[in-house]
């Protein structure tokens, strides 16, 4: 299946300029029993008070590529090991409040294991990262709940075609695990 590319615009705030584009690393994170994993994001910022959903992830460091990131971010975000399964794909955005362009590379991961966060004081102090474990129905519902903030429209438009996206690989790979050796090899 062809990775999902997204274009979408900010229709929250009135476009001035953009000044610098972020290239961000973003995963839908499953476990074996299909639960999925998100973070909830306590802000009070510029772009106004709100509680939301959002998938884990962040900005990828100088010299580092995507897949190192999001391993990077899934560690200090959720504290997970992850397997790389696959990209999802890509959503270009824009904050036009902040004047940034996004390009969200999201990846499909299994968790291995679960230890330690390591998150950055603005993820502990400013945005109160916390861990959602939650099915994927009950994800949709949180972002349709969400879309009463003006973020939360942003972010659930980005998110929920990655995630109907993900419940589609995540279901044909369970289908191929179902497989016999012997019956995938004809």
């Amino acid at each position: 299946m062809e990775p999902l590319s997204i274009d979408l615009t900010d229709r929250e705030w009135p476009f001035e300029y953009t000044d610098h584009d972020r290239r961000i690393a973003r995963a839908i994170v499953f476990d074996d029993e299909g639960y999925l994993y998100f973070v909830r994001v306590n802000r009070d910022d510029e772009f106004g008070k709100a509680v939301l959903i959002e998938t884990s992830g962040g900005g990828a460091e100088e010299g580092e590529d995507l897949q190192e990131a999001i391993r990077r971010e899934l560690k200090e975000e959720l504290g997970a090991d992850t397997e790389i399964i696959c990209p999802i794909g890509v959503v270009r955005d824009y904050y036009n409040l902040i004047h940034r362009h996004n390009l969200n590379y999201y990846f499909l991961c299994r968790v291995l294991s679960f230890g330690d966060k390591h998150m950055t004081s603005d993820e502990k102090e400013r945005f109160h990262l916390s861990t959602l474990k939650l099915t994927a129905e009950a994800a949709k519902a949180e972002y349709e709940k969400n879309r009463n903030s003006r973020l939360g429209r942003l972010i659930a438009n980005r998110e929920l075609p990655i995630l109907e996206r993900a419940e589609i690989l995540m279901r044909e790979r369970k289908e191929m695990a179902d497989v016999p050796d012997t019956d995938r090899r004809r």
